[in-house]
């Protein structure tokens, strides 16, 4: 069988190292936008995934219905209407996208440099679409209009790639609540986590990120940050959270909250409790938080607990 000719083209776009230098100096000057609190909006943190995405139905949307009414006779003036809806449309879009590129992978930064440029020419094929009809010359300005929904066809290809193939705005941690199995697991000892201290261990092979209070208390969440999987016992512990290494998201340790961008999806919490020095940890599941368990302490309760045998308070299940 012979390989895809596109995939292979991005595949070598992914690796083309040329443009680093651009994409380096893109990268510092979007991320030195004195944007404060307003850059976890555009991030899409408010709606719980990127922003990006929903922006650029209108510009699209409109372009597409330029097109169709292109075809038809009599709605030359109609058409011209909607080029210029998508071109006002295009700026916060852009905007959305650019701070979401500024926080991703060179790899996915080099096809979404791609992106960009495809759209550029398309919005430019349109805005010269868009005078050409103010002119009169509605002709010309009909195909300009098909080639920028070329362009745009070709941004949208290069989107998807980031999205679908390259995961760029995917929740990283989504598959812990499917994979992580039901009960509670021995993690170690509490000598094992040193206070303040993020530490790494794992439940059915997901890593878990701990953190021992100097009071006592005992967080875990997911290690993998939902942004794009950096580890978060690498990250630093201030404040009653823990900042992401990569790329700087912050996420409350009581429940994983994601109290600051990139990422736009909280991690996945685990319960906690000692028992006979050991901790354990329990997946926190929906309707789970602040409930008790089984023996009547509450979810997150680190006091020591003695149990034998096979009773309700016994761990169900251990980690490494």
């Amino acid at each position: 069988m012979r390989q895809n000719r596109t995939l292979w083209l991005l595949d070598r776009l992914e690796r083309e190292p040329r443009a680093d230098a651009v994409i380096d100096a893109l990268r510092t000057g979007i991320r030195s936008l004195p944007l404060g609190r307003g850059r976890d909006v555009l991030h899409g943190r408010w709606l719980g995934h990127p922003v990006h995405p929903l922006m650029v139905q209108v510009p699209i949307g409109s372009w597409l219905s330029a097109a169709v009414l292109d075809l038809l006779p009599g709605h030359s003036r109609e058409a011209g209407l909607l080029v210029g809806v998508g071109l006002g449309a295009a700026t916060p879009a852009a905007l959305t996208g650019a701070v979401d590129w500024a926080e991703l992978h060179p790899q996915q930064q080099r096809v979404g440099l791609a992106h960009a440029l495809a759209n550029t020419t398309a919005v430019g094929l349109y805005a010269t679409s868009l005078v050409c009809r103010i002119k009169g010359r509605t002709a010309r300005g009909r195909a300009f209009g098909f080639l920028g929904l070329a362009a745009v066809g070709v941004g949208g290809m290069l989107g998807g790639h980031l999205a679908y193939r390259q995961a760029s705005g995917a929740n990283h941690a989504e598959e812990v609540p499917h994979v992580v199995t039901e009960g509670w697991h021995r993690i170690g000892g509490v000598a094992d986590f040193p206070a303040g201290q993020p530490v790494r261990r794992s439940v059915n092979d997901v890593p878990v990120v701990v953190v021992r209070e100097s009071g006592g208390t005992i967080h875990a969440l997911a290690d993998r940050c939902s942004h794009l999987a950096g580890p978060l016992s690498e990250g630093t512990v201030k404040d009653g959270c823990v900042q992401c290494p990569w790329h700087g998201s912050v996420f409350r340790l009581s429940d994983g909250w994601n109290v600051r961008g990139p990422a736009t999806a909280p991690q996945p919490a685990f319960d906690t409790r000692i028992v006979d020095g050991h901790v354990e940890v329990r997946l926190r599941r929906p309707g789970q938080d602040g409930q008790a368990d089984q023996d009547g302490h509450a979810s997150g309760d680190t006091t020591e607990q003695r149990t034998s045998g096979t009773g309700s308070g016994t761990a169900h299940g251990h980690g490494s």
